[in-house]
C-alpha cells in the first residue's frame, strides 16, 4: 500500500493527526478501518494516534469515582510539604454523600497501599471515618493494631459508632483494637485529670502516641457536627467557638485559621491525644470532603497536623489558589 502523507508540512501533519483522532475516538473506527480510509498502513495510524497523545491533541481523562487528579496532589505535596495527597475529582460525585464516599474510598486505597503496612494504626471517629471505614477492604493488612485517637462514649441517644468503626478497621486487617473508653469532652478539667490517671486510658493514650501511622477526619464549624448530635456541645457553644475564631476541629480539638487552639478552657476538658502529640507521629493522614470543609483543612496544613491529605478537587483549588 503507498501512503498519501505527502504534504511535507506542519500543518498538513497536525490536519492528519487530528483526522486519524476523530475517526478513532469520536467514530469508533478502529486502526485497520481508518488505515483504509485514509490510505495509510495500520502501522502509521497506529504511530499517529500515540504521536496524538503524546502531543496534547487528545487528553484522557479517568472520570470514574475512584479516579485521582495526580497534578494536584503534586501540586499539594510541593505547596505543604506534604508526603503524599490523593485528590478525588470534582464530577466523581453528584452530592455531598457521594462526594463523601468518594474521598473515603480513595482513604482507605491510600492506607491499604502504604508500605511498609502500618502494624499500629491510630484511628479518630466521624461521619468522614466512617466512609473510610465502609471502604476498607478485608487482607489489606495482615495483624494491624488499630488505637482510638480520641474519646467518643456518647452522652446521647445518638450514635456515634467510634468503637464499631475501629473494629471494622482492625477486622479488615485481620487485627485487634484498643478502645478509648471515654467520653470526648467532660466537664471540668479535673474530671479530664482524674481519667487520664486510669491505667485503662493512660495505657491507651500512650499507645496511640506510638502509632507509627494515624488517620483522621477533620471536622467543620457547625451545628451539625457529630459532636454537638452527641450531645457533647450545644449550639451556643458552637456560636462561641465561631466567635472566637474556630473554623473547625481536628480530634475534637477546636482550631483557628492559624491552627491555634481557639478556646484552651475547652481544650482542658477535651480527652484523647493532643495535637502536639499528634504531630510527633511520623504519618499522618488527614481526610476531608466538601467545600464546608475548606478552612479547617487549610488550618491543618499550616499548623502541620498531617503529612498526608486525602481530599477532592474543589478543596485542593481552594488551598493552592490561597496566598
Amino acid at each position: 500500500m503507498t501512503e498519501t502523507d505527502s504534504t511535507g508540512d506542519e500543518t498538513g501533519h497536525t490536519d492528519l493527526l487530528l483526522r486519524c483522532a476523530q475517526l478513532y475516538y469520536e467514530a469508533d473506527n478502529t486502526q485497520q478501518e481508518i488505515a483504509k480510509k485514509l490510505h495509510l498502513t495500520r502501522w502509521k495510524v497506529g504511530r499517529l494516534l500515540a504521536e496524538a497523545r503524546e502531543s496534547g491533541l487528545v487528553r484522557i481523562e479517568i472520570v470514574h469515582p475512584a479516579a485521582r487528579q495526580k497534578a494536584e496532589e503534586q501540586a499539594l505535596c510541593e505547596r505543604f510539604g506534604l508526603r503524599g495527597a490523593a485528590v478525588v475529582p470534582e464530577n466523581a460525585a453528584g452530592d455531598e454523600q457521594e462526594l463523601l464516599s468518594a474521598v473515603g474510598r480513595s482513604a482507605a486505597q491510600f492506607l491499604s497501599d502504604l508500605s511498609p503496612v502500618p502494624k499500629l494504626l491510630g484511628v479518630s471517629w466521624g461521619r468522614t471515618m466512617d466512609a473510610v471505614a465502609r471502604w476498607m477492604t478485608p487482607g489489606w493488612a495482615n495483624g494491624v493494631h488499630v488505637v482510638q485517637l480520641n474519646g467518643s462514649m456518647r452522652v446521647s441517644r445518638t450514635p456515634n459508632g467510634a468503637p464499631e468503626l475501629a473494629a471494622r478497621i482492625a477486622s479488615a486487617g485481620a487485627g485487634r483494637v484498643s478502645l478509648l473508653p471515654v467520653p470526648a469532652i467532660v466537664d471540668e478539667p479535673t474530671t479530664r485529670q482524674a481519667l487520664e490517671q486510669d491505667s485503662s486510658v493512660s495505657g491507651v493514650l500512650d499507645l496511640a502516641s506510638h502509632a507509627g501511622v494515624v488517620i483522621f477526619g477533620l471536622g467543620a464549624l457547625g451545628v451539625d457536627s457529630v459532636l454537638v448530635e452527641s450531645g457533647y456541645l450545644s449550639a451556643d457553644d458552637i456560636s462561641g467557638l465561631g466567635a472566637a475564631g474556630a473554623v473547625g476541629d481536628a480530634l475534637g480539638r477546636f482550631i483557628t485559621a492559624d491552627g491555634s487552639l481557639a478556646d484552651p478552657s475547652l481544650d482542658e476538658r477535651t480527652l484523647g491525644v493532643d495535637l502536639d502529640v499528634l504531630t510527633s507521629i511520623h504519618t499522618r493522614i488527614a481526610v476531608a470532603a466538601g467545600p464546608r470543609k475548606h478552612q479547617v483543612v487549610r488550618a491543618a496544613l499550616r499548623r502541620g497536623l498531617c503529612t498526608a491529605l486525602v481530599t477532592d478537587a474543589g478543596t485542593a483549588k481552594f488551598l493552592l489558589e490561597q496566598p
